[in-house]
């Protein structure tokens, strides 16, 4: 264990930054690195950055982590939104960028754990200041059908399109209105982004690659376990709401699946499998996002059987040692 260090000794405006792949163990992490810095003296606070588990209406199905769970470290922004209300990822990093102010604020170690990548990628880099897509243009291009849609990217936007699978029907729609309502394709856009916090903070990231095959199996077990734990009588008492369908916490990870077993229309074991795939397919995305998206100076550590286990000090070394 390294030799403890005095506040003024650490960098300016830290923020550690663990993420990867659901299930991949980062909440443990960042409670550990908590711990760590209160031998140094120094709190750490951690910032949720899951788009699941800031909706209230998705504690077991989301597995935000308990009262015990915490052991005593803060925890913000989980469970801030209630599910009626969209939480996107520019007001998710508005909230972000005032509790990580107001942590720093009061000398203390902001720790953000997630595995949304987008989320992440807007608090630090900002987001393109789009304006507000005219209305009947929405209307217009949320009526087309998928095939339609894409056909007509490929001609106003074809670098887009050439981006995005067909299928893509929410991200293909996304690009259209844009350009059809302010004359400017959406990477333009994107080019001018701004509100970014990845200059006014000395970061200390963290990207955890797990070894596939254990980790598919955490995702399998993980999902039994919100099962047994009430997750189907959390997405009953979600469904009771009558919430948009469309609305971020409707297409949580499992709600789907446990959607279409209270109805009836799958069993029981329908439904363990297809949750667990409907997880594990989510999980695959995210860790290719993870390997390709951050830069490449970022730390990528492999975990899972036959890797030793994480050495906070070893990780983190620069929060610790100016």
């Amino acid at each position: 264990m390294s030799k403890s260090v005095t506040p003024e000794h650490l960098p300016e405006n830290p923020l550690a930054l663990i993420a990867g792949p659901t299930a991949s163990g980062k909440s443990a992490i960042a409670i550990a690195l908590a711990q760590r810095l209160a031998e140094t003296g120094r709190r750490g606070v951690i910032v949720n950055a899951d788009s699941a588990q800031v909706y209230a209406d998705l504690r077991v199905l989301s597995a935000r982590p308990s009262e015990d769970e915490m052991e005593g470290i803060e925890h913000r922004l989980f469970g801030a939104w209630d599910g009626a209300e969209a939480c996107s990822a520019a007001a998710w990093a508005a909230r972000a960028k005032d509790e990580i102010a107001d942590i720093h604020a009061s000398g203390d170690v902001p720790i953000l754990v997630g595995g949304t990548g987008l989320y992440i990628k807007v608090l630090l880099e900002g987001i393109a200041p789009i304006p507000e897509i005219d209305p009947d243009v929405r209307a217009t291009v949320r009526a087309l059908d998928e095939d339609a849609a894409y056909k007509l990217l490929a001609v106003e936007d074809p670098l887009r399109a050439a981006q995005l699978d067909p299928g893509d029907r929410q991200r293909i729609a996304r690009a259209l209105e844009v350009k059809r309502s302010t004359g400017v394709t959406l990477a333009d856009w994107q080019i001018a982004k701004a509100g970014g916090i990845g200059e006014e903070v000395t970061l200390h990231p963290l990207i955890l690659l797990p070894e596939r095959t254990w980790l598919y199996g955490r995702c399998d077990q993980r999902f039994a376990a919100m099962l047994e734990a009430g997750a189907i009588e959390e997405v009953a008492a979600l469904l009771a709401r009558e919430l948009d369908p469309d609305l971020p916490v409707m297409r949580a990870i499992g709600v789907a699946e446990i959607a279409a077993a209270i109805a009836g229309t799958i069993d029981e074991a329908t439904l363990i499998a297809s949750g667990q795939q409907a997880t594990r397919n989510y999980a695959k995305r995210q860790f290719t996002w993870f390997r390709r998206q951050p830069p490449a100076e970022w730390p990528r550590i492999a975990i899972g059987p036959g890797y030793e286990n994480i050495d906070i000090d070893a990780n983190f070394a620069s929060l610790f040692h100016n």
